[in-house]
């Protein structure tokens, strides 16, 4: 597995976290770390480091990007 670091902005708003957990899990990706950065005018924003399958994280971004209002300012291979 290749490890990413993302940094994600999200609605600011009860249940988006675990949508944004939930659909990671769905593209078969592993959380291994996640520190919530900032939260301003309604909108929060994480840094999330996640190990997803093979090394091409295609299938986590087209899920990510599936959500609405989840937008990926950033990926970073880890290592």
């Amino acid at each position: 597995m290749a490890e990413f670091t993302l940094n994600i902005s999200l609605p600011d708003r009860p249940g988006s976290l675990g949508l944004l957990a939930s659909a990671i899990g769905v593209a078969g990706g592993d959380i291994r770390g996640l520190v919530v950065v900032k939260s301003e005018n309604g909108r929060g924003y994480d840094e999330i480091t996640v190990a997803v399958p093979g090394n091409d994280p295609t299938d986590l971004l087209n899920v990510l990007g599936a959500i609405g209002g989840v937008e990926v300012i950033s990926i970073t291979p880890v290592g």
